[in-house]
């Protein structure tokens, strides 16, 4: 059994990022970093790459250490199926500023779209409301993405979003992958000095 969404990932992700403002965006690797390059590249855009599993801690850490910015982890099902145990980490500490929206696919779209946990039935939001947090829920709509691009700039609670989206691999759309030079950049665009 395959449990598949309707949604355009490219759509969906270019309205979570319209009117970004000071928005942080830290992506999952693959097709979560693809979809926001598509989106428009920016400094404030932290792409991760050969960090499975990562993306979510490493939001958390963000999130820490700017609390007056809103955080935003973008990242895939397989992905956030790599690191369950930063859900319950971040759930525990709730930082207010802080929104994790998963695009599920329901497949591991970086190693040929085999199933993944959650195309099989394992509903990643049910598993962060069982972990602690305060809102989770799953978006099977459009109409639904402007409202969770208010709550993600709200920075009035801890949120999670799944987002059933097509099991599709649009073209690639590839960010800078020197990582040294996407820190630098992005420590540069928070004040700080680049090294």
């Amino acid at each position: 059994m395959s449990i598949a969404g309707n949604l355009d990932r490219r759509a969906v992700v270019a309205e979570l990022l319209r009117d970004r403002g000071d928005l942080l965006v830290v992506t999952g690797l693959g097709s979560p970093s693809y979809d926001v390059m598509a989106a428009g590249d920016h400094p404030l855009n932290y792409y991760l790459w050969a960090a499975m599993g990562s993306a979510t801690t490493v939001g958390l850490g963000l999130a820490a250490a700017q609390p007056n910015r809103p955080v935003l982890v973008l990242t895939g099902d397989g992905e956030q199926l790599m690191g369950l145990g930063a859900l319950a980490t971040t759930a525990l500490r709730r930082p207010a500023n802080l929104s994790i929206v998963v695009l599920d696919n329901g497949h591991f779209g970086e190693t040929g779209m085999q199933p993944s946990h959650a195309g099989q039935g394992v509903e990643l939001s049910r598993v962060a409301a069982a972990c602690g947090f305060p809102h989770s829920q799953a978006v099977t709509d459009m109409d639904a993405i402007p409202a969770l691009r208010a709550r993600i700039h709200a920075r009035e609670g801890l949120n999670f979003a799944t987002v059933k989206i097509k099991a599709d691999n649009p073209p690639r759309a590839l960010p800078p992958r020197d990582g040294v030079y996407v820190k630098n950049r992005f420590r540069q665009a928070l004040g700080f000095s680049p090294n």
